[in-house]
């Protein structure tokens, strides 16, 4: 039996957390941009990152869950999105409108992903 590994942990989460060859990471946002693609492509790049820590790429995401403060953003968000999946690795994956952590926030993204690299 693999053991659970977490890193970035605090009081109330993990950043990553990893088990059995999956990789879970927390929701990622970001409050430094004011639009929806701004937000998309900050919290993207923090996903990249994390994965990478994580010894996984973003050809490795199995599912990804994607709230919106506001469903009129769907089109602004996947203009980025769709630019940003790897051909050939787009994941399962949903989209909701839902009230987010800060009224700020216009987009948070959860992932999961298996480890390793393509």
């Amino acid at each position: 039996m693999s053991d659970i590994v977490r890193h970035h942990t605090g009081q109330r989460s993990s950043k990553i957390v990893s088990y059995n060859g999956v990789i879970y990471l927390t929701g990622q946002v970001d409050d430094t941009h004011e639009d929806a693609a701004g937000q998309t492509r900050a919290c993207l790049e923090k996903v990249e990152a994390l994965l990478e820590e994580a010894g996984s790429d973003k050809t490795r995401i199995l599912h990804t869950t994607i709230w919106l403060a506001d469903i009129n953003d769907f089109a602004e968000m996947n203009s980025v999105w769709d630019n940003w999946v790897a051909p050939g690795h787009a994941p399962a994956r949903a989209c909701g409108e839902s009230k987010l952590a800060r009224p700020v926030l216009k987009v948070e993204f959860l992932v999961i992903a298996a480890e390793g690299k393509a």
